[in-house]
């Protein structure tokens, strides 16, 4: 299972890293906002932080401590599969995992995260609030994996109390 999750996991940082590179170099280049509907659009962000922006100080070490932080998950989920291998729980590591690492790949050669996907609640008829920031394929494949990963843990895997 720890290998699958790991072939998952590259695969998805691959398809992460080639949907940045094609919108900055082709999409976004000049940068502009492309609306595609009455509320998604296609935007150029960089996010220096995390969620939301959070922790986007402009410390040198900043890329550096987030980076460690991801790796640091990432070792951990791989340690937590060894340990209770399964396959939902694998599909998870490689969708989380290979997220976290396009994420991280990005802190290195970009300003910030690449993001691109902007969603926005339209107002008639004009957009007045936009609750979101831009979001990318890396973040998409971690919470597909968070949401997979509690499938498992509420409605699949047996409580330790009923075994």
């Amino acid at each position: 299972m720890v290998l699958r999750a790991l072939i998952l996991a590259l695969l998805i940082a691959g398809i992460d890293q080639a949907s940045k590179w094609y919108v900055l170099l082709d999409i976004m280049n000049p940068p502009k906002i492309i609306e595609v509907t009455s509320f998604f659009d296609l935007v150029l962000a960089y996010n220096p932080g995390v969620s939301f922006g959070l922790f986007g100080s402009d410390s040198e070490w900043r890329p550096f401590l987030l980076a460690g932080v991801a790796i640091a998950i990432v070792v951990a989920l791989f340690v937590w599969l060894y340990k209770e291998p399964g396959k939902l729980i694998a599909v998870s590591v490689g969708l989380i995992s290979g997220g976290a690492i396009g994420n991280v790949i990005d802190r290195f050669i970009h300003i910030g995260v690449v993001d691109f996907l902007s969603f926005s609640i339209p107002v008639l008829p004009w957009r007045i609030f936009n609750p979101w920031p831009a979001f990318n394929l890396a973040d998409s494949f971690i919470f597909i994996g968070v949401m997979v990963l509690l499938y498992d843990g509420l409605f699949l895997t047996p409580s330790k109390g009923n075994k």
